[in-house]
């Protein structure tokens, strides 16, 4: 297992990251979904905080993944079986997503995380035995994955059957998601793996596109289910052209600017921008869990309050319009999507869900469409102004 050249011309995704990522696809469709349920059913709040820490196994597992992959793709027998073990992983936390939601049950989700890190350490200990040269920071790798895997394992054990102890749940999902975060920081400290910028740009788009994908997906069976059983087909008209724009314009924010020239020419603005994502990719996730509640909505097959569901939208689609300038801010100092064009525009889509007892729901929706849309004809008469300036 020697390590990929960081400079390799034409590096692209391989089938078997392509494969991996569709069975993400199940997960993140079972957490939108559960999350779009709380939400209809009234406890908006006591959904949030099962999604945030569900996704962020999700997130962190699939990058950390795509970084070693980036590195150490050998693409023979035992990496493509390790792979395969953590796919498998994967399958087990979609399944355990439903009881984490619903009865605060995490067992399910721990497996399937804990599935997923064997494979990943079992590979990065193969990195360590293989390559001489990354043995030190591969060990590192192995040893801080496998120790915070421990004490996932560990909170299981901690007791809930009391309201007032669920605390201690959170606090070390807290302390645990901190740990983790510092594996990398100190894993790389003997020397950096050689990741590819282009190729892991182009992994962390292709994610963004599956998550804009369950967006659509969500809308369109929505509608479906909506449509079949005869109702209000006017209103989800306007809903499914609304969301259709908003998908369409955040979409063309993210791929507006490249981000591989910038990560290739600033390698240590690359934490800061990896982990920025998760707020980028969970903005898009919950988005599509908000446009399940407005669909149902605007079919009649929902109580819930219409402002609620503004804001089901309205937060996700700020959350991701603000994370994305903030993420990229390190990599690309000359950033198109300008924050006076993008903050401005989150605090109106913020704004919007106030007047939904004037002026409907649906209305607010298409605006937020609108003024996403926009968003995106300022960035780019921005960006035709500066590069006639540059010519």
């Amino acid at each position: 297992m020697s390590p990929r050249d960081s400079d390799e011309p034409h590096r692209a995704s391989s089938p078997l990251e392509l494969l991996f990522d569709l069975t993400f696809v199940v997960a993140v469709a079972q957490v939108a979904d559960e999350l779009a349920k709380t939400i209809q059913s009234g406890h908006a709040l006591q959904g949030i905080i099962p999604f945030v820490m569900v996704f962020f196994a999700i997130w962190w597992a699939w990058m950390n993944f795509t970084w070693f992959a980036s590195a150490y793709d050998t693409d023979d027998v035992p990496y493509r079986l390790f792979t395969l073990l953590q796919i498998a992983g994967v399958l087990v936390l979609a399944a355990g997503v439903p009881a984490a939601f619903e009865h605060q049950n995490f067992f399910g989700i721990t497996l399937g995380y804990f599935i997923m890190r064997i494979g990943l350490v079992a590979q990065w200990v193969r990195a360590a035995v293989e390559n001489p040269d990354g043995r030190a920071t591969a060990r590192r790798y192995a040893i801080g994955v496998a120790l915070v895997q421990v004490g996932w394992l560990a909170r299981l054990l901690l007791p809930t059957d009391a309201a007032n102890q669920w605390w201690t749940v959170y606090l070390a999902f807290v302390v645990l998601v901190a740990l983790e975060i510092a594996v990398p920081y100190w894993a790389e400290r003997p020397g950096m793996t050689t990741w590819h910028p282009h190729h892991i740009a182009e992994r962390f788009g292709l994610f963004a596109i599956i998550l804009l994908g369950e967006t659509i997906a969500v809308l369109a069976i929505g509608d479906s289910e909506v449509v079949t059983a005869g109702d209000r087909v006017g209103p989800l008209v306007g809903v499914g052209i609304s969301a259709l724009v908003l998908i369409f314009a955040l979409w063309w924010l993210y791929f507006l600017q490249p981000a591989g020239d910038g990560l290739a020419a600033h390698r240590d603005g690359s934490f800061f921008w990896g982990y920025g994502h998760y707020f980028i990719f969970a903005g898009l996730a919950s988005l599509g869990a908000g446009i399940e509640v407005v669909v149902m909505f605007a079919g009649g097959h929902s109580a819930v309050a219409p402002a609620t569901a503004a804001w089901s939208v309205a937060i996700p689609v700020a959350v991701f319009l603000v994370s994305l300038v903030v993420a990229h801010l390190r990599i690309l100092p000359g950033i198109l999507i300008h924050v006076w064009i993008v903050g401005p525009t989150a605090i109106v889509v913020l704004l919007l869900p106030l007047l939904v007892g004037a002026i409907g729901l649906i209305t607010v929706f298409g605006l937020t469409a609108a003024v996403s849309a926009a968003a995106v004809g300022a960035t780019l008469a921005l960006a035709r102004g500066k590069f006639g300036a540059e010519r």
